[in-house]
């Protein structure tokens, strides 16, 4: 039967519910898929994983340009050609080009200056016992660590203000921001042509000299692109991971202390953070052919958003998924944090890494931890933030 013929719940209202996880879970309790504005919601794990996976499935890059009224200009070119609007063999070339820096190993050669970052941030803060977590750490961390990644250190506040506007083409409010989004573009473009003459002519281990050093493989334009989607998509995103996992050791400081008393536990406690609260807690897709899973049609065309929210807590698959528990080893189960397939996350290793040097360099630093008042979290569409975060230890 084909999607749209199905009776099925709607769950368009809830970030108006006191508790989301809650509203989630009683969706997911009522059907596997449930219905909204701009698509269908999918709920369990197995569901979720298979559309990620499926090559037939793609981001819907153009399609939310074309919601906010958008159909050309610069913003439409960047998008249209871009990592996140291309799909099958041109978005896998592209991917190709970014992957030398943001392996495993690239990841590692990384951590020394991740920790003199943290550092640095912190000891402003250390003694007083009490700070607000966002503007001290979260927030700042992630573009220094692009800049890390660019060989560009000192240029850590332009990228992070770059950030802000090349997020909003997926914030649904370009009429009133298109003109600094496209003005953001084409600053990126400059910079990055002038950044890879430099490189061309005194090559390092860094993003642009990978980038400089390819060849006709790519242009000035796809790597200026490239950069771009780097730039965007490797800073909002772990500041609000970031938050949401001190958050949540501030709320059970139980697993905080025994991060404290036992280090070892740093890579599952990161990997617990991203199963219990992932910030990307719906993740588009789009049906480029029809597509069926479990008897039901999802015609060309159909959004379908794949919950991760629920997916990181299946209880088929995670056991006690409601418990936050950084002691438990959850085996090789799979969290939907990043996505899966064709799109999976360029950035995880990144992002992993950075988590792991905060939490190992805080969590000795900070006995105690607690809320020192009400954290203040934004919307769950889109990147699911942490606007406010005061601690005290």
């Amino acid at each position: 039967m084909r999607v749209d013929e199905l009776e099925l719940p709607t769950y368009d209202d809830l970030d108006a519910a006191s508790d989301f996880h809650a509203a989630l879970r009683e969706l997911s309790e009522q059907s596997w898929i449930a219905r909204g504005a701009l698509g269908y919601a999918v709920f369990d794990h197995e569901a979720g994983n298979a559309l990620l996976r499926d090559r037939r499935m793609a981001f819907p890059a153009i399609e939310l340009l074309v919601l906010q009224g958008v159909t050309s200009g610069p913003i439409w070119d960047r998008n249209q050609n871009g990592l996140m609007g291309r799909s099958g063999e041109p978005h896998t070339r592209l991917r190709r080009m970014l992957a030398p820096a943001f392996t495993p190993r690239a990841a590692e050669r990384l951590r020394p200056q991740l920790t003199a970052l943290v550092e640095e941030l912190w000891a402003p803060v250390q003694d007083q016992g009490r700070c607000e977590f966002v503007s001290t750490l979260a927030e700042p961390l992630p573009s220094r660590a692009i800049a890390a990644l660019l060989d560009v250190p000192g240029d850590a506040p332009t990228l992070a203000r770059w950030s802000v506007l090349l997020q909003e083409v997926f914030k649904m409010r370009l009429a009133e921001v298109g003109p600094q989004v496209e003005q953001a573009y084409a600053e990126v473009r400059e910079y990055v042509v002038d950044l890879l003459e430099r490189r061309r002519a005194h090559p390092g281990e860094d993003l642009a000299s990978v980038l400089a050093t390819a060849g006709e493989k790519i242009t000035d334009d796809e790597a200026a692109i490239l950069v771009s989607s780097v730039i965007s998509g490797g800073t909002d995103t772990t500041t609000a991971q970031l938050a949401h996992g001190l958050r949540l050791f501030a709320e059970h400081p139980d697993q905080w202390q025994a991060l404290r008393e036992d280090p070892s536990l740093i890579d599952q406690a990161v990997e617990e953070v991203l199963r219990y609260e992932p910030i990307t807690p719906f993740t588009a897709r789009i049906a480029r052919e029809d597509v069926e899973l479990r008897d039901v049609t999802m015609p060309a065309g159909t959004v379908v958003f794949v919950c991760a929210a629920t997916a990181n807590r299946d209880p088929q698959v995670f056991e006690e998924p409601e418990r936050f528990d950084i002691t438990r080893d959850r085996g090789t189960s799979s969290v939907l944090t990043f996505g899966f397939g064709a799109h999976y996350c360029v950035g995880a290793y990144l992002a992993r890494a950075e988590m792991v040097e905060t939490f190992r360099y805080l969590a000795p630093r900070t006995p105690d931890l607690a809320l020192d008042g009400e954290p203040v979290l934004g919307p769950t569409t889109g990147i699911y933030a942490v606007e406010s975060l005061p601690l005290s230890w």
